[in-house]
């Protein structure tokens, strides 16, 4: 509906009128009719009135309890993954922030539209539209309005919505907060410039302190367990107790061995020529399985092109280039892990890695370096 805004009473004559009224005019100068208006409690204090309250502030305090909650989950669920077979627990926290971060919303999101719904004034308006620059009496009477505005909300009276709002709207403001604090609590030390490859001759004395390369299910891998061209994920097998669970953690060292297939030669990177296995005619490499550009598992290999992929983003890595990205928006190579061939006592070969990895692997922070 289109129209000018009527003429309005002066500002004497506002500041003589009860902010209803002011409002109501206010209303009317700027265009806008009130065709309807009641309180939806116009007895305080009934026994309506007040269940309609409490439900308004049941919801906030659901909000602020689910705060409560993110809090408590953060800080006690376990996160850490482990190999198959000891408890994958890890698996419930992620879900877990998820779902109290939700109710925080939703808590605070349906106590707000209840509360609109069931404690404010009901009202039905039409509005005409103009463009001319507001008059001191519009200012004055929009003033009104926003003043009968925050009365209609009724919160000088309702003390218990106004205590259950504020816990759910510092609950809601904890969440950046935990996690930006929580994240600090404990220094990473040198943690994060290596991985579980770095020689441990107190763990593992009969291989000079390489670590074994193992399976998910953790047999250690050797040379005869990939055919010409295969390729197989494989882990540091480094076993360690982690929130008393025997275990090991190593996702943050997945590696990619790959056997090549006869008559392939690697072109290798400076200083990695003798990283593969045999060191002077490699016929197995083995990669970081990390995607430099955004972290992703590059484990899509093609025998034909010998490129690996990464699915997120579409890198590609040519294995034969030792894992030099040639297509999509990774720009630095996959690390390269040096490899070597041990023993056992009962004859059995099994790979290790005669160092850790000479570059950072992944993304993030070892993009500093």
């Amino acid at each position: 509906m289109t129209g000018n805004p009527t003429e309005g009473p002066s500002a004497d004559e506002l500041r003589e009128m009860s902010t209803e009224d002011a409002m109501r005019a206010g209303a009317e100068a700027d265009g806008v009719h009130i065709v309807s208006r009641r309180d939806r409690f116009p007895v305080r204090g009934t026994k309506a009135e007040k269940r309609a309250e409490r439900g308004v502030a049941a919801m906030f305090t659901l909000s602020a309890l689910a705060g409560v909650g993110f809090i408590v989950a953060f800080i006690a669920l376990p996160y850490k993954w482990h190999l198959p077979g000891t408890p994958q627990n890890f698996r419930f926290y992620t879900p877990a922030l998820g779902i109290l971060i939700a109710l925080m919303l939703f808590g605070m999101a349906f106590g707000l539209v209840l509360w609109a719904k069931w404690l404010m004034p009901e009202e039905e308006i039409i509005q005409d539209r103009h463009d001319e620059p507001s008059t001191e009496e519009d200012k004055l009477m929009t003033e009104a309005t926003l003043a009968r505005g925050l009365e209609d909300t009724g919160l000088p009276r309702r003390s218990m919505i106004l205590k259950s709002l504020g816990l759910a709207g510092g609950a809601l403001a904890t969440v950046p907060l935990v996690a930006l604090v929580g994240g600090m609590l404990k220094k990473p030390g040198d943690q994060l410039d290596h991985t579980l490859y770095r020689k441990d001759k107190k763990r593992f004395p009969e291989s000079g302190g390489r670590v074994p390369l193992v399976y998910a299910d953790w047999r250690r891998v050797g040379p005869n367990d990939l055919s010409p061209g295969g390729i197989a994920t494989v882990f540091p097998g480094v076993r360690e107790k982690i929130d008393g669970y025997d275990g090991v953690t190593s996702a943050s060292s997945p590696t990619l061995l790959i056997r090549l297939r006869p008559g392939q030669t690697v072109k290798a990177r400076k200083g990695q020529a003798g990283f593969g296995w045999p060191a002077h005619n490699p016929e197995y490499l083995a990669f970081s399985k990390i995607c430099t550009h955004a972290g992703c598992p590059a484990s899509l290999y093609e025998q034909q092109t010998t490129r690996l992929l990464c699915p997120c983003h579409q890198s590609q890595f040519e294995v034969l280039q030792d894992a030099k990205p040639v297509f999509g928006p990774a720009t630095r190579s996959l690390p390269k892990l040096p490899l070597d061939v041990v023993v056992a006592e009962d004859g059995t070969q099994y790979f290790v890695a005669r160092e850790d990895f000479n570059e950072p692997i992944g993304p993030g922070f070892w993009e500093r370096s």
